[in-house]
């Protein structure tokens, strides 16, 4: 699935590039769908997943001007229409992937845009492709943080418990008995009178 899905978004590039090309030059002939089928007749024997394609092409067409409002930011040195027209598109594909296809990992959609840059692009595509869809990635996951956060602390704080008063030790000695025991210590400290002795009487 992972190989024939690469080979469905070089295809939809191909269909993109092929689409901008002929739209800016004011081309009358041009047909999109027309243009997509024999894209992927050409590749027929070699892929099965075609609404996977399909989708890709008509998903970025539809979300270019919202795609590249969200990419503008992320590269304001480099204005959308200054970038390389393939960087450009590799770029939408990518972001549109990281927005909408779900079951698609974030890695494996920058990684898939990285060898496309790579095989399609120039010299230093694949780094500048890889920065900004990466700096695009973490902004979705900041935003998605606070809200699973709060989700996760409403769980699991609980309310404090109510702690018990301490409760009080009972005199282990009674009152009568402790007052006999002094009594008796008191009787025991105190020194006996002796007797004076007698001297003998002189005779």
């Amino acid at each position: 699935m992972a190989s024939n899905r690469h080979l469905g978004r070089i295809i939809a590039l191909q269909t993109l590039y092929e689409q901008e090309l002929r739209l800016e030059a004011a081309d009358k002939t041009f047909d999109a769908s027309e243009v997509l089928e024999r894209n992927i007749a050409r590749y027929k024997e070699m892929i099965d997943d075609v609404s996977f394609i399909r989708e890709l092409v008509k998903g970025v067409t539809k979300e270019a001007a919202k795609l590249d409002a969200a990419l503008q930011p992320v590269a304001p040195e480099w204005p959308i229409d200054q970038i390389a027209r393939m960087d450009r598109l590799v770029l939408r594909i990518g972001l549109y992937e990281l927005q909408s296809e779900a079951d698609v990992p974030p890695k494996v959609v920058i990684n898939e845009a990285v060898e496309l840059a790579k095989a399609f692009g120039g010299d230093n595509s694949s780094k500048f492709i890889n920065g900004v869809l990466g700096t695009l990635l973490r902004q979705q996951e900041d935003l998605a943080r606070p809200a699973k956060a709060k989700k996760t602390a409403v769980k699991t704080v609980k309310k404090p418990a109510a702690k018990k008063a301490p409760a009080k030790k009972a005199a282990t000695t009674k009152p009568a008995k402790a007052k006999k025991l002094a009594a008796k210590t008191i009787k025991a400290k105190a020194p006996t009178a002796k007797k004076p002795t007698k001297k003998p009487a002189k005779k």
